[in-house]
Parts: structure tokens; C-alpha cells; sequence
């Protein structure tokens, strides 16, 4: 399980190291064009259920941690999606990755 640091280092946002890596890719992007934007997830059912969403400005510190040491495998489907949701009004919205069934390519 990665973690987001985003302003206040006392307030860690747990987020599975694949979904960490792919927002970090999208979240560089917008920053690096100087685009402010919001990110929206779902809380886990153990946490109670809810959902949070952040304003993330490239002025405001940010920090990607990774559980694991390896980069995971990027998928270009997933990185597009949130990519769209990034340009959105509403703001990157984190949602599960959507794999492609073997049957899908017949």
C-alpha cells in the first residue's frame, strides 16, 4: 500500500501502489503545466464507506511513497482514463483499473 503525501505531512492518503503510480503520472503532468485540478476516491468499506477529495495546486507540496521498490507496469488505457477525468470539471476521479477480458479481442 503506497502513500500520498499532499500538504500536511500528518495526513497520509493510503492508495494500492499501482493506482499510486498511475495518478502520479497524471498528477505530474497537470502540475507540471501549473494546472490546479481536484482528486476524488472512494473510502474502503472498512473505513466506513464516504469518499474525500483534494484541491491539488503545484504550489503545495506532494510526495509519492511506494511500498514496493519496483515501478509497476503502466497501463495506457488506465492512464487515459484518468487523464480524461484530470481535464474534466469534476476533477481526476480515482477509479479501478478496467481490464480487458481475453474474449474482448475476438
Amino acid at each position: 500500500m503506497g502513500v500520498l503525501l499532499y500538504g500536511h505531512p500528518d495526513s497520509p492518503i493510503e492508495i494500492e501502489d499501482r493506482a499510486l503510480a498511475h495518478l502520479k503520472v497524471v498528477i505530474t503532468t497537470k502540475l507540471r503545466r501549473g494546472e490546479s485540478f481536484t482528486l476524488s476516491w472512494i473510502h474502503p468499506q472498512e473505513d466506513d464507506g464516504g469518499r474525500s477529495t483534494i484541491w491539488l495546486h503545484p504550489a503545495i507540496p506532494l510526495r509519492f511513497i511506494f511500498d514496493s521498490p519496483e515501478p509497476a507496469e503502466l497501463s495506457p488505457t488506465w492512464l487515459e482514463e484518468l487523464a480524461r477525468s484530470a481535464h474534466s470539471t469534476g476533477g481526476i476521479m480515482l477509479v479501478a483499473e478496467h481490464f480487458e477480458s481475453p474474449d474482448a479481442a475476438d
